[in-house]
């Protein structure tokens, strides 16, 4: 336990303050639960009465401290409670008199087309178009309390509609398949099958939240990152063209068995042109075409006069109420076998709890539906953010979002994200918080309780043929594919193996495999980055690539590299490779020959067949053939890695060698390594690193680091990088710097060969060499000049 008391007696002798009206002060750091605290001043013994009033201050301080950081002070509750319940922040300042008037407007029209869209979602859902409105309510309303967007509309998607159709077909049509029930042969037959469609949707939905909630509460809002613009892209447009297969049945008017798993879609293809000549509904076919001919036309005039229209068309709208009432004066269900919405239960229904067994066989559905939902929703709440300049908090998006889909599935709903054909009417329209959402909550209520069954004799084909043609945004995004072919490769692999893989596997193992094409080019980019021999920029202290730059300067016998990744294990070989390409030699192989032929040599001097002279070393016989030295075929090459002990000589390596010895030459006597972008390197790339410089200094070629980052540096020395061979003044703060050392180091007459005096506009000029003049030969050929 800590005393108090040696702090006072440490300071019994201690100076007072040289103002002698004050008592004496002192600072000192007192350890508290193996952290320091800077304590306030300790006074001397005399300036109180006892020693227990010192050490009641000193308690004092501490709780003051204690308080001020481990407290709960009313400003942190109120942060606290402005992140959790957004509503907090952005309510109470409401500017009622401006707003309210474009939030109803923009409520009324977005309501509408959320009824619209709720009805038409839940046939991708496979579940009866009534239970559709439940998503389109529940969602508005929680996320009106929890979201931190002013303008997205939560509530039902088509991507997520879909991957929750695909379970519910799996599950619901599996169970009523083992009780019997393959065929729909009566009315009971039917409605037991929609119930058991409507609890596996509600239990995926609210499993789904739970999901969301997890990740939200352990801080994964950033897990959007990992899902890249080009696999979201192929992703949408395969749910696309899957959203339009599903939905050819109800353009057709043909029933066809549920089909699930890979190459469903190829099935359900086959399973529709199989019946095409000979139950094709002709009436469902031709509303679907004059449906999708007028909103595509309609949609066009909006696109074009966006800027003078307040507010688009609602084509969608006024098609379904021109719809609902043809087909229910000419009762189109009876006379011509259209297939129609049928009946909407009035009113909502009481909670149920989710099913367990459902839970255990859609855990893996859940977490990608989940990824999905909130990467969508996400990425267009970011958009209206960026637009109107706000933030939004990932980590909160998860939190209602798992809130919403946790509600809406115990009222027996499916997924919520956003649609952002929804979210576009609600903020075109004047939308300027999410008044405007609950108000469309409002509108979705109305029709829910009293005006529901006025859409019953609405047909299928006109929902059918509203979502088909409002996939043409998604549908656009194959015009990226010539885009990516000309701007990246790896994101055109991504888009393309994601999109066949969800077309062909399904929604759930296409994401699966997206995301691992896309975690694979990341290792690729890493592994096998663009290294590049750099060179000075018109002679200045700028340095890139030699292939990019026509008015490049590189310094004779100076090769500088450049490695644009990390060094680790997954691309060490590589970087060695690149690295040895580079300077176009292998310095262990020089080295061996080298050895070899000091071996050779050294045998020589001791035979007296070569004799050392002021001049070199000469030969004393021509009869020596190089097929009698045994050592050129000594197999142990290990041994050729280490010089011999006894060395009679210097060799000069750049001359010509007696008796035909031949050791390659090379003209490279510095090398500098740009650790620009080097963000970390692990114990293989440190290992490999340093045999490579301690291999290219024993051939005497010094090395050099350039740019490195200061974590590189210390977690070499760290791993005891340094040695005797290599030492921290290797590393040089930029490349430049670099290069003026070797420079200086080597002497202008190995770096520049060139004569002054008829060229000096060649000479590279240095500063700093020799007081900022640099001479050759006693001749002054730069002086002060930059370089």
């Amino acid at each position: 336990m800590f005393n108090y008391r040696t702090i006072l007696n440490k300071f019994r002798k201690g100076k007072g303050n040289e103002n002698p009206d004050e008592p004496p002060v002192e600072k000192v750091k007192i350890p508290l639960e193996n952290k320091y605290l800077v304590a306030r001043p300790i006074y001397s013994e005399d300036a109180f009465s006892s020693e227990n009033e010192i050490v009641q201050r000193h308690h004092t301080s501490i709780l003051d401290h204690l308080k001020r950081t481990c407290g709960c002070s009313a400003q942190k509750a109120k942060r606290i409670a402005f992140t959790f319940f957004p509503i907090a922040s952005w309510l109470p300042p409401y500017a009622f008199k401006e707003w309210i008037l474009s939030d109803i407007i923009s409520g009324f029209t977005t309501g509408l087309v959320a009824v619209l869209q709720g009805l038409a979602y839940a046939l991708l859902t496979n579940v009866p178009p009534g239970y559709g409105l439940y998503a389109a309510f529940f969602p508005v309303v929680v996320y009106f309390f929890f979201g931190t967007s002013k303008h997205i509309s939560a509530g039902p998607f088509p991507v997520t509609c879909l991957m929750v159709g695909s379970v519910v077909t799996n599950l619901a049509t599996g169970a009523a398949t083992s009780e019997g029930n393959s065929t729909i042969g009566n009315g009971t037959d039917e409605t037991l099958l929609n119930e058991q469609k409507v609890m596996v949707a509600a239990s995926l939905t609210f499993l789904v939240g739970i999901v969301q909630l997890i990740l939200g509460f352990l801080q994964f809002g950033f897990i959007v990152i990992y899902l890249s613009e080009p696999l979201i892209n192929g992703f949408t447009t395969a749910a696309a063209i899957e959203v339009v297969i599903s939905q050819l049945k109800y353009v057709f008017g043909i029933k066809i068995p549920a089909f699930n798993g890979p190459l469903a879609n190829f099935r359900v293809l086959h399973a529709i042109f199989s019946q095409l000549r000979t139950k094709t509904n002709i009436a469902s076919l031709i509303i679907s075409i004059v449906v999708m001919v007028i909103v595509y036309i309609v949609k066009e005039i909006n696109d074009y006069f966006k800027a003078k229209m307040p507010v688009p068309i609602p084509i969608e709208i006024i098609l379904t109420i021109i719809g609902t009432g043809v087909s229910y004066a000419f009762d189109f269900q009876h006379r011509f076998g259209v297939n129609i919405v049928g009946t909407i239960q009035r009113g909502f229904q009481p909670p149920i709890a989710p099913s367990v067994a459902v839970f255990q066989a859609s855990i893996a559905n859940s977490i990608s539906t989940g990824i999905v939902g909130f990467a969508v929703a996400f990425s267009v709440a970011q958009v209206y953010a960026v637009k109107h300049n706000y933030t939004i908090d990932g980590n909160q998006e998860l939190i209602a979002f798992g809130l919403c889909n946790v509600v809406c599935g115990a009222f027996k709903g499916f997924v919520a994200s956003t649609s952002l054909a929804r979210s576009s009417v609600q903020e075109s329209s004047g939308g300027k918080t999410q008044v405007a959402g609950i108000l469309s909550g409002v509108i979705v209520l109305i029709v829910t309780l009293a005006l529901g069954y006025l859409l019953e004799p609405l047909p299928k084909a006109v929902l059918a043929a509203i979502i088909i043609i409002n996939l043409k945004g998604m549908l656009m995004k194959f015009n990226e594919i010539p885009v990516l072919l000309k701007r990246d490769k790896y994101d055109l692999v991504v888009w393309v193996v994601t999109f066949w893989a969800s077309v062909i596997l399904g929604l759930d193992l296409g994401l699966a495999v997206g995301v691992g094409i896309e975690l694979i080019t990341v290792v690729l980019r890493v592994q096998f980055p663009k290294y590049a021999v750099i060179a000075s920029i018109g002679r200045t202290d700028i340095y890139k690539d030699k292939k990019d730059y026509s008015d490049i300067y590189e310094p004779a016998g100076v090769k500088i590299f450049r490695c644009p990744s990390p060094v680790f294990f997954a691309n060490i070989d590589t970087f060695k490779s690149k690295l040895i390409t580079a300077v176009g030699f292998n310095p262990l192989w020089l080295l061996r020959k080298r050895n070899k032929a000091l071996r050779k040599i050294t045998k020589l001097v001791k035979k007296g067949e070569l004799r050392m002279t002021p001049k070199g070393l000469v030969a004393t016989s021509n009869d020596y053939e190089l097929s009698d030295d045994e050592e050129l075929n000594n197999n142990r090459i290990e041994e050729l890695d280490e010089p011999p002990e006894e060395l009679p000589i210097v060799v000069n390596w750049n001359e010509d060698l007696p008796l035909n010895i031949q050791v390659p030459k090379i003209e490279l006597h510095s090398l500098i390594l740009d650790f620009t972008t080097v963000s970390f390197i692990d114990m293989s790339g440190m290992k490999v690193l340093k045999g490579m410089l301690k291999e290219f200094n024993k051939v005497e070629v010094d090395t050099y680091i350039a740019n490195a980052d200061c974590s590189i540096l210390d977690k070499l020395k760290r791993s005891e990088f340094f040695d005797k061979d290599i030492k921290t003044s290797i590393f040089f703060l930029t490349v430049h710097d670099a290069v003026l050392h070797v420079l200086e180091k080597r002497g202008l007459e190995d770096a520049l060969k060139c004569d002054p005096e008829k060229d000096p506009g060649t000479i590279l000029s240095l500063q700093g060499v020799t007081n900022g003049t640099i001479y050759i030969n006693d001749h002054v050929v730069a002086s002060e000049t930059k370089f």
